[in-house]
């Protein structure tokens, strides 16, 4: 043989073996930066890692890479890895933003409302944390690592080898009996987690990525009862389940206040982020809220109402008080229902000769709120080209402009001789709580300056003044004595990661509870004759707005044949409401606790609602709980089985 030959040989020799390993490397080093990866999120999810429950985690990413490292063509592995890293990265950095914001672990539904982000491009920065970039911290090495690489490589191959090359058989062969064992496992743990009713533990116990094939198979199962559901059949259910609960010690008779506003035009100004604690409260001897402390003292307060929205938020507030429908938490009602026909208050006020009208100074592709006001049947919609943009916040215009758009247009409408709906979203208290310094209407103390609670009670300082001027249009219009005014939040404001609630009740003098007075949402229902007011204790939430309003104006739904999941506030005795996106399903207020589950009831948590201190014994509400799960379900196949427009 000759020192050509044997040369020769000894390159094939060499090329071969790299040949074999290629891939290797990058396999073993992905599982180890996405595993890596999964423990920082499951620190910004759960705040504590539970290493057993990696296995999870680990099942998930070995499915995936195996199946890159399978079907990639060896020429371009680097680029596909570099690429899947990028994807990864970005998916779990969301993921963590939007658990800090919305407490929630997001699934793939929320993809369908991506394009809202540049929309609140001041609230999400202000959600992002610096230690949510550590996702990056190894592209900017690997990039590094990769250049260098691909500068060996292009060295080797002037020599005439590559550094890619195929795997062996049995390298092929190993790899895909990992990939069956994996998904077995993946199917494993996603079999035990979905009857877990808690999406937190579920998603803790499932794994981030399993979490989103568990939400996928629940939806096309969800969807495939909705399809075989008749809503008429539904309803009966509806009517059947809600009959077995006792709302009301008596039945019978007409009830309380019924028609004693027939007639009279109706305005819901929905607040935003509005919590009930600043209501009546003082801060240094000032009022925070003094137009609404007036409001409340003159109308019909129920300080125990409790927020229900889910994933849409504020449009899932619009959504509920104009429909008393739960609303699915699995993707804005607006994106998943815009295209029905739904029954709502509009469509019953335009059977007693209404116009129903919306006014919201944002785009109203906002939340597909476009979708949502057709399915609810407004007449009109005025969104941001009707306001002069005075640069109040991100959105633009303030409560103030608003307002003198709204009482313009619904004051063309009264001297038509027309019963008015309408319906006020407001923006100016929304998060981050930014309220220019020409603009606020009270000055903090020196200990909540430059702080996220100064910040709140500053701009729900100026949403409360807002209200006084649009008090006033309504008069000098003569709109006031012939409208009921209907006034709630739509959802928290304060940012538990971000305020202490020591820090609030140290700050305000207050019992603060981080759960219970969180979601605590203010209800004031002005009515042009009450004047004395009326205190309501009764607990309930936002499904429980419309059922309330149509009492008062007359409407009686059941002889309308509608199917409310709320009840009317000023006539029952007890009440249970859920909750299911901020609190896991299961979630539930009643007239004495606000209960959330474990894995199921027997380790849930509760805590007196009145008190805010804890409860211990909590068998007397098991009935509450199997209650409002047979009830939520129940609303979700009723939407589901709505009708297409």
């Amino acid at each position: 043989m000759s020192e050509y030959t044997f040369k020769t040989n000894k390159q094939l020799s060499y090329l071969n073996r790299e040949r074999r390993t290629a891939g290797i490397p990058l396999f073993y080093t992905a599982i180890v930066l996405f595993l890596s990866k999964m423990v920082l999120l499951r620190h910004f999810l759960f705040h504590e890692i539970e290493w057993p429950r990696l296995a999870a985690d680990a099942s998930a990413v070995l499915v995936i890479l195996c199946l890159l490292e399978l079907v990639t063509p060896a020429r371009v592995k680097a680029w596909a890895y570099g690429g899947l890293n990028l994807i990864y990265s970005m998916l779990l950095f969301s993921a963590a933003v939007y658990f800090e914001h919305f407490g929630s672990v997001p699934t793939y539904t929320a993809l369908y409302e991506l394009h809202q982000v540049t929309k609140i491009k001041s609230s999400v920065e202000s959600t992002i944390q610096w230690s949510h970039y550590w996702f990056f911290t190894d592209i900017v090495i690997g990039l590094i690592v990769w250049i260098a690489a691909a500068v060996s490589a292009r060295r080797r191959s002037d020599r005439g080898r590559s550094v890619y090359g195929g795997a062996t058989p049995l390298y092929r062969v190993v790899l895909s009996v990992i990939l069956i064992l994996s998904v077995m496992l993946s199917a494993r743990f996603i079999q035990v987690g979905m009857p877990i009713q808690n999406e937190l533990v579920e998603a803790e116990q499932e794994g981030f990525l399993n979490y989103q094939v568990s939400a996928a198979i629940k939806a096309a199962k969800d969807d495939s009862i909705a399809a075989e559901g008749n809503t008429a059949e539904i309803a009966t259910e509806a009517e059947t389940l809600q009959a077995s609960y006792p709302y009301k010690k008596q039945q019978g008779g007409t009830p309380a206040y019924f028609a004693s506003q027939k007639g009279k035009n109706v305005i819901f100004i929905q607040m935003e982020a509005f919590q009930n604690f600043p209501i009546h409260l003082k801060l240094n001897g000032q009022e925070i809220t003094p137009v609404l402390n007036k409001l409340a003292d003159g109308s019909y307060y129920f300080p125990h109402i409790f927020q229900q929205i889910g994933q849409g938020n504020t449009s899932d507030a619009e959504f509920m008080s104009n429909t008393s429908i739960y609303p699915t938490a699995k993707i804005a009602m607006s994106t998943g229902y815009g295209d029905r026909t739904i029954p709502s208050l509009p469509r019953l006020l335009e059977k007693q000769g209404y116009t129903a009208d919306t006014f919201h100074v944002n785009d109203v592709t906002f939340w597909d709120r476009n979708k949502l006001y057709a399915a609810l049947q407004f007449s009109h919609y005025y969104d941001k080209p009707f306001y002069k943009n005075d640069n109040f916040n991100s959105f633009g215009a303030s409560d103030e402009e608003l307002y003198r758009v709204a009482v313009d247009k619904l004051g063309e409408v009264s001297r038509s001789h027309q019963s008015f709906f309408g319906q006020f979203i407001t923006v100016s208290s929304h998060f981050p709580f930014e309220v220019p310094a020409d603009r606020a209407k009270m000055a903090l103390p020196a200990n909540l300056k430059d702080t996220q609670l100064g910040n709140y009670l500053l701009a729900v300082n100026y949403t409360d003044y807002a209200i006084g001027t649009l008090i006033d249009r309504m008069k000098a219009e003569g709109i006031w004595d012939n409208t009921i005014l209907v006034l709630y939040g739509d959802h928290f404001g304060l940012q538990p990661n971000d305020t202490d609630p020591a820090q609030v009740s140290q700050a305000l003098g207050i019992k603060y509870d981080p759960q219970v007075s969180r979601f605590n949402i203010p209800l004031i229902i002005h009515t042009p004759d009450e004047k004395a007011g009326k205190v309501v204790e009764q607990v309930g939430g936002q499904l429980d707005i419309m059922p309330t309003v149509a009492n008062l104006l007359g409407i009686s739904l059941a002889q309308e044949n509608y199917t409310a999941f709320g009840h009317d506030l000023l006539n029952i005795d007890q009440n249970v409401v859920g909750s299911r996106y901020y609190l896991p399903t299961g979630s539930f207020f009643n007239n004495d606790i606000l209960f959330v589950p474990g894995q199921g009831f027997d380790d849930g948590t509760a805590i007196n609602i009145k008190t805010l201190e804890p409860v211990k014994d909590l068998s007397p509400y098991r009935q509450d709980y199997d209650y409002i799960l047979k009830l939520m379900d129940v609303s979700d196949r009723y939407v589901r089985s709505l009708p297409k427009r």
